[in-house]
């Protein structure tokens, strides 16, 4: 297996080669764009003389600019891996590899490809990659209309010019309009693609799974493998992360935050609706407020618990079942 690191930037891919025959490093720069990452690859084969099959490419998954790179090496024939950036960073100062540039990074990356443990990844079906982009979307405008609401209260409570509020009303109107042909667009879709429609229906019989829950629920559990509930919950950035050492220092747990914040902003709000129209998920809050873990802690229970019981759900493909509902954390 020859192993291609890839450090991505908005313009351009910088890559390393590493030839254990030869002991040799070999750097190239390519454009981020699909002509740029067959250069790489074409670039690799050469100098390795291996076919594309036989190439891994190691990206980090950062931002969106790696997208490109890795479903065009993917469909390239190449073994694409996206490797978690801070799991990296880790890896490469425990090797000594302190500096941080561009072609460091490349060369860190391959180094992580060949040595550590990784899983290939895949793109998501296209009907998920078109629902993810639709959802984010969404979430974007209704950002900015909140944001233009805040703007007209604020302006009617000072001595605001008319042109300035009648500009706010004008940008606030073009704002539900967009809102309203995006979420038809979301419904269209689900129309359009039956099963995806069935698993959200699926999802909607939690109660407290509305709407933009169920929506970003599918974005999370579809477009990754997930070998178990607990996979999907720390790719969601839901699993406590635990500072003690010796007996002074003894820090509570806390959430990891790693993945898509919007997933997270979503599900605290439907734990919170939990506690109103969820008697399971209500009991469980209840005994871990009662054991002694503070309401922010017990909610982020209830969290993860909303990323465990949709698992479940689409992995059996039937309904939810209270009696199913774990009370452990």
């Amino acid at each position: 297996m020859v192993v291609l690191g890839i450090d991505v930037s908005k313009l351009k891919l910088d890559a390393a080669l590493w030839l254990p025959e030869g002991r040799k490093w070999y750097a190239l720069r390519a454009d981020n764009n699909v002509a740029g990452v067959q250069k790489l690859l074409h670039w690799a084969q050469a100098k390795s003389g291996a076919p594309i099959n036989a190439c891994r490419i190691v990206l980090e998954a950062t931002g969106i600019y790696h997208e490109l790179a890795a479903e065009a090496a993917f469909e390239a024939g190449a073994e694409v891996v996206l490797a978690n950036p801070k799991r990296v960073r880790d890896f490469a100062s425990g090797h000594g590899i302190l500096n941080k540039t561009d072609a460091v990074d490349a060369r860190a990356l391959a180094r992580y490809g060949a040595e550590a443990e990784v899983i290939p990844w895949q793109p998501p079906p296209l009907e998920i990659r078109v629902l993810r982009a639709l959802v984010a979307r969404l979430a974007a405008v209704e950002e900015d209309l909140q944001r233009e609401n805040n703007r007209r209260e604020k302006a009617r409570a000072t001595a605001t010019p008319a042109l300035v509020l009648e500009s706010l009303e004008r940008t606030i109107q073009a704002l539900q309009d967009e809102r309203k042909r995006l979420q038809q667009a979301i419904d269209d879709h689900y129309d359009q693609h039956p099963g995806l429609k069935q698993q959200r229906d699926l999802l909607q019989t939690i109660p407290a799974v509305g709407d933009k829950s169920a929506n970003q629920l599918l974005c999370l559990l579809r477009s990754k493998h997930f070998d178990s509930a607990r996979q999907a919950a720390a790719c969601s950035g839901l699993i406590p992360v635990h500072h003690r050492s010796g007996t002074s220092v003894h820090q509570p747990p806390r959430l990891s935050k790693q993945g898509d914040p919007r997933l997270r902003k979503v599900l605290y709000m439907a734990s919170v609706s939990a506690l109103r129209h969820n008697p399971q998920l209500r009991r469980i809050y209840d005994h871990f407020v009662q054991s002694g873990k503070a309401k922010m802690a017990a909610l982020g229970v209830l969290m993860r618990k909303l990323v465990h019981i949709p698992y479940g759900i689409i992995k059996t493909g039937q309904p939810y079942n209270p009696a199913l509902v774990s009370h452990r954390a």
